[in-house]
């Protein structure tokens, strides 16, 4: 016999299984013991008391099966062989005594492991729900990808109905403005989505991030319930955003916590209104001064005073950047990026300047998150180097061909012949073409 379960040649000579044989032997000094043979091991009897009642004890009455009758036979000769060493020598004489186990109600583990039939119901229907398809990969190629392109990065302050300053528009140039951009393709973005290059428009469309200083009463009011008033700026983007199906109502509103919204009652539920249409809620300082004439201690309490108040009336909202009054670093540069002050502690990932170009790609070797340029809005296409001079530049293309995204978050897609311009951090995500 080969061994439990063994289905070896000699199977016809097998005793049953869960037989234990008993065997008289004699040791050197002619005294007599007993021994237990289970295949060609041999182990002394004494053993088999103890052993089978250890089989009896781990094993409480009531547990038992077809397949458990097997496993609790084989389980009591593994005992047995682990008990006993199987010293001595095998005598001719065999008295063969059956250890059989009980057959009872199955045992527990069997029944948890039993399929309910609900259950099986249940995966069934699952296993018969079709896996949604998976977006088709978009070739980049086809639609013109280049995670490389420059993005605009538009500056808006003031409604005007004359027009007022070359910093201002009628609410018609501005509607006029929005719609075009999103006629063509362009996609607002945030400035912190631009800095941490979680740019997430569809392939083939390239963003543009909507800035707004100074936070004016003519940028937002609220109407009588509560909504944005659509004759203000960020009423109409909302307005506008709404007639197109992929067009997020995104801007980045930078406030002056002095003067929410000009001063009006109804400043500090419009922070909150704003932050509830996603969009982002910047920094402009507490009172709008010229940081360079200010001493270090005053340039920090300027900019961690905003960064407090705003937290106090939007407490989930993240004021992550920075854009400079009047377009002026601090004397320390590094104090317009971080530092605090009795009202608490800022720090900027971002930001924006005054002029007069638009921005690096946040994946070109020459992005600066704390240098960002800005383009002032203009619908007059003479306007050199403002808004549409430039538009129309960038979709010329050329040196200053825009942003257009593949669509794919994991992915940096560009024309081969722009690669020298990818900053070495992205190189693993490159995907030229």
């Amino acid at each position: 016999m080969t061994g439990i379960g063994s289905d070896g040649d000699d199977r016809a000579h097998e005793r049953p299984r869960g037989t234990i044989h008993v065997r008289d032997m004699t040791d050197g000094r002619g005294s007599q013991s007993h021994a237990v043979t289970t295949g060609t091991t041999t182990a002394d009897a004494s053993a088999v008391p103890a052993a089978a009642g250890a089989v009896r004890r781990a094993r409480p009455q009531g547990i038992g099966s077809g397949r458990t009758r097997f496993l609790g036979a084989a389980g009591a000769l593994l005992l047995l062989l682990a008990a006993c060493a199987g010293d001595g020598e095998e005598v001719e004489e065999v008295t063969d005594t059956e250890v059989e186990a009980t057959e009872d109600a199955p045992d527990e583990e069997d029944a948890a492991t039993e399929p309910d039939d609900d259950g099986d119901a249940d995966d069934e229907q699952a296993a018969e729900e079709p896996e949604p398809e998976p977006e088709p990969a978009v070739d980049p190629a086809e639609v013109g990808a280049d995670e490389l392109g420059v993005v605009p990065v538009l500056m808006y302050h003031q409604l005007r109905e004359d027009g007022g300053s070359v910093y201002d528009m009628t609410a018609e140039e501005y509607r006029q403005e929005l719609r075009w951009l999103f006629d063509n393709d362009y996609r607002p973005i945030t400035v912190t989505q631009l800095v941490r290059r979680e740019i997430d428009v569809p392939a083939g469309t390239k963003p543009v991030v909507l800035t707004y200083d100074d936070s004016t009463a003519s940028q937002a009011q609220l109407t009588a319930d509560g909504e944005l008033d659509p004759e203000t700026s960020l009423g109409i983007l909302v307005e506008i955003a709404a007639e197109y199906e992929d067009v997020e109502p995104r801007a980045s509103v930078y406030v002056i916590t002095s003067s929410l919204f000009g001063g009006t009652g109804d400043g500090e539920e419009i922070l909150r209104v704003l932050h509830e249409h996603g969009m982002e809620i910047g920094n402009h300082t507490h009172n709008h001064p010229n940081l360079r004439n200010l001493g270090n201690a005053e340039v920090q309490d300027e900019l961690a005073m905003n960064v407090a108040m705003v937290a106090d009336l939007v407490p989930d909202a993240e004021v992550a950047t920075l854009s400079l009054p009047l377009g002026v670093f601090p004397e320390d540069r590094s104090l317009a990026a971080s530092g605090s002050s009795e009202a608490g502690s800022y720090e900027h990932e971002g930001i924006l300047l005054v002029g007069a170009n638009p921005a690096p790609s946040p994946f070109d070797a020459e992005f600066d998150p704390l240098a960002i340029p800005r383009i002032r809005s203009n619908v007059d296409p003479d306007a050199e180097l403002e808004s549409t001079w430039w538009l129309e530049v960038i979709e010329a293309g050329g040196s200053n061909r825009p942003y257009v995204s593949d669509g794919n978050p994991e992915t940096i897609s560009f024309p081969a012949d722009s690669g020298d311009r990818l900053d070495p951090e992205f190189e693993d995500r490159a995907n030229p073409y």
